[in-house]
């Protein structure tokens, strides 16, 4: 039902830190299709929301996040959500190719949407989201987990606020995941619904890179695509990687890749390289290979010298109350449309253009 592979149900536990009262910002999840969706429900209950219901065409589905939520109820149908006016927002973690059509209906019905990412998979798709972001008002926030939901990426943003590396000038992303290919679901090996690598575990890089550099939009360069060992799946995407440049003048490479191996104790070796004009960052999000099996490890060094934080449980994650706050108060401070929007443009961009390398 639910891979472990790849972390499709890595939903860290933060310090509960309510924004809101009990009661008082309710959601709903309906789309169940990746294990994400128990990592965004999670950061918003820990924030103070209440999940009140759980819809999926799959019983078990529903069954599993229920045990998890017990207070919350399952729903006999998507309008049963929909049409309840107590729902400030809906999140859905639906196959990729159908995130976009289900988040403009859920903003048509006048709530916000919260929707894993790859966001959605085309152009056309992204057009339609403005249009419909624009005339109900309501949010297409996105969960972009390998920044929002991992510590040492927070803490990362925070030092470059304070100056602690000068001006980005260079973001380098690497983006491993394990496959686990036989517990995976069937249209994940269908780059007409997942999207193509780049379009979606490509997005988690895009976006740190916009985040981290300050910029407001970007250029893709070059990117590639391979299907380089799992030719049984030939619509399968299993390694890529992209350069862009943005239009601050900050660079950026990434790769993405299937092929973390089987003795790694975690499901990828994620690391962000930042590179700044007074110094550089990196971080170890899941692991320190061979010394520390817990993650969030930040590696500093600036003119004032070298410095390794270990920021595991010492951060939290305050993107979920922030997001909270903004669909009370009409504001944008958990991350901005325009921001998601690009993230997901770019990304969708440098998966169309693409060249597929044979191998």
């Amino acid at each position: 039902m639910f891979s472990q592979a790849d972390g499709m149900n890595y939903a860290p536990e933060g310090k509960p830190n309510p924004v809101c009262e009990k009661g008082e910002f309710v959601f709903a999840a309906a789309g169940l299709d990746h294990g994400h969706i128990f990592g965004m429900c999670r950061g918003l209950v820990e924030a103070g929301a209440e999940l009140k219901w759980v819809y999926d065409p799959d019983p078990a589905k529903i069954e599993a996040l229920l045990k998890l939520y017990p207070g919350a109820k399952a729903a006999a149908t998507e309008e049963e959500v929909l049409e309840d006016p107590a729902v400030h927002l809906v999140a859905s973690s639906r196959i990729p190719a159908e995130r976009a059509d289900f988040g403009i209906r859920v903003m048509q019905y006048g709530k916000d949407y919260f929707v894993d990412k790859a966001p959605l998979t085309t152009l056309d798709q992204l057009g339609r989201v403005k249009d419909t972001a624009a005339s109900t008002g309501k949010k297409y926030n996105v969960y972009y987990s390998e920044r929002l939901h991992v510590e040492s990426a927070v803490f990362a943003g925070q030092l470059i606020k304070d100056g602690a590396i000068g001006r980005v000038i260079q973001v380098l992303g690497l983006g491993p995941h394990r496959l686990g290919a036989p517990s995976r679901p069937e249209w994940f090996f269908h780059r007409d619904r997942y999207g193509g690598i780049l379009c979606d575990i490509g997005s988690h890089q895009i976006e740190q890179f916009l985040y981290f550099s300050g910029a407001k939009d970007a250029r893709v360069t070059a990117s590639n695509i391979a299907n380089y060992n799992h030719k049984e799946y030939p619509d399968f995407e299993d390694f890529g990687d992209g350069t862009l440049i943005a239009d601050n003048g900050a660079t950026h490479y990434f790769r993405v890749d299937w092929f973390t191996p089987g003795g790694l104790r975690t499901w990828g070796d994620g690391r962000t390289f930042i590179l700044g004009t007074k110094g550089y960052i990196e971080l170890r999000k899941y692991i320190d290979v061979g010394r520390d099996p817990v993650g969030d490890h930040v590696y500093l060094v600036n003119e004032e010298g070298e410095h390794h934080i270990p920021v595991h449980g010492k951060v939290g994650y305050p993107y979920f109350g922030e997001l909270i706050l903004d669909c009370f108060n009409r504001t944008e401070h958990a991350m901005t449309q325009a921001h998601a929007l690009k993230a997901a443009e770019l990304s969708v961009r440098a998966q169309m253009n693409a060249i597929l390398v044979e191998g």
